[in-house]
């Protein structure tokens, strides 16, 4: 099903190969769109019917648009998602050469599906720190290759017949991906070298960088109608560009409507750009402050608010249906999920799910629920973070996908697009 959503959708993630990437990419199109940007280090002017946005660390950004001048008793509308995915980054003094053959040192980041790495063309994106005057602020540019650079070979099966019968990978040993091989010694550090080369600067001009892996096939659309897109990191860039494209349609008359893209959600929160810590909470506070208003103020502003956390769920896998709940199966084509845990791996309660169930049935889009199996661990997400600093209502919703945190992974497009209209509509109250 390929329509302008899901072709912009698969722009935006081949935009996106790092969580920079994707800020830098939600700061072009909301820009299009006369999004005004807001320093962090300086005063904030606002007014009522203005569009804004700010970052932190370049992998973090909140836009929003305030609607009223009564968004004290209005409050706020927040659609929460993040912009960092599973794969490997790249350590410092990487280059290792084993008989010739120069690997890169790397370590895992969040928990990616191993297999899916190998044998896949990689190409290396992120963020380089440059020397500047200001040693307390280093010169900082993001940095794609843009091209096939390195990979990880399988053992052949050969000399690994368990192979398909499972094997444990060892992170440090067997997911290190070759660069090249060479019959001299190495005396240079060849990332650096591709570094400066593409950035057109001094290699002893380059710091440090954050430096990651990402698959190099684009994202397209599968299957007998095209009904599926197949792309790296819909997990969770799927939802961040679902609530971009609200915010961008925001047609809401009341209070404040406010999209927040978090960092690091794959390995806590645990950050300043984090769900974990006080970014939003001192967004709303700045934004308040900018208009006169009281602590006090804020706290009621808050009690009026809701937040929609917007993490992809799974779909019920056709190879595994045994691993759904037995009553609640999440399908293709039936529309996002409302993530509901007994222990507040999620965030949803009964109040805050019928919100999003009556937005969606007033608006003749379909939804689903997704319990994970009563013998099953299952994952969590921003929503509950986000809501215990807040003390704000929130609920946890997804677009159901398979594969989550492989290197690829699959969703209907049609669930995509439901998705979309649920937080359109959302952002219209």
């Amino acid at each position: 099903m390929i329509n302008t959503l899901t072709t912009n959708l698969m722009n935006f993630i081949d935009a996106s190969p790092t969580m920079f990437h994707t800020i830098a990419s939600c700061k072009n199109i909301l820009e299009t769109e006369s999004f005004c940007y807001l320093e962090p280090n300086k005063p904030w002017n606002l007014q009522v019917g203005g569009k804004y946005y700010t970052t932190l660390n370049d992998s973090a950004l909140i836009a929003f648009v305030i609607n009223s001048n009564d968004f004290i008793n209005e409050g706020f509308k927040i659609i929460g998602t993040h912009g960092d995915v599973p794969g490997f980054r790249i350590k410092p003094n990487a280059e290792m050469n084993t008989d010739g053959y120069v690997k890169l040192n790397t370590e895992g980041y969040g928990g990616a599906i191993l297999s899916t790495w190998f044998d896949r063309p990689l190409s290396i994106a992120g963020r380089v720190a440059l020397k500047s005057d200001d040693l307390l602020h280093p010169e900082t540019h993001l940095v794609d290759l843009n091209r096939p650079i390195v990979i990880i070979p399988n053992l052949a099966i050969h000399m690994n017949r368990e192979v398909n019968t499972g094997v444990n990978f060892n992170k440090q040993k067997d997911t290190l991906p070759i660069l090249t091989y060479t019959h001299e010694a190495v005396k240079e550090s060849y990332i650096l070298e591709v570094l400066a080369e593409a950035l057109n600067v001094k290699a002893e001009d380059i710091l440090d960088a954050d430096l990651f892996l990402y698959p190099f096939e684009k994202s397209m659309c599968v299957g007998l109608k095209e009904e599926f897109i197949s792309a790296p990191r819909l997990d969770d860039l799927s939802m961040t560009y679902s609530g971009l494209n609200a915010i961008l349609h925001n047609s809401s008359q009341k209070g404040i409507s406010m999209f927040v893209c978090f960092d690091n959600e794959e390995v806590g929160s645990h950050t300043r750009q984090g769900a974990d810590s006080p970014y939003l909470i001192r967004t709303l506070e700045r934004i308040l402050l900018a208009f006169g208003k009281t602590r006090e103020e804020l706290f009621i502003a808050l009690d009026n608010s809701f937040i929609l956390s917007g993490d992809v769920a799974h779909l019920s896998h056709p190879n595994y249906m045994e691993k759904s709940d037995p009553t609640n199966k999440v399908l293709p084509g039936k529309g996002p999920a409302i993530k509901v845990n007994a222990n507040f791996s999620y965030s949803t309660d009964s109040d805050s799910a019928a919100v999003f169930a009556g937005i969606c049935k007033t608006n003749n889009i379909p939804y689903q629920t997704f319990v994970n199996r009563s013998d099953e661990r299952g994952g969590s997400t921003i929503g509950p973070v986000a809501a215990s600093h807040l003390g704000i209502r929130s609920v946890d919703i997804g677009t159901p996908m398979l594969a989550m945190h492989s290197a690829r992974e699959l969703m209907a497009a049609e669930d995509f697009i439901y998705t979309c209209e649920a937080m359109k509509a959302f952002f219209s109250l």
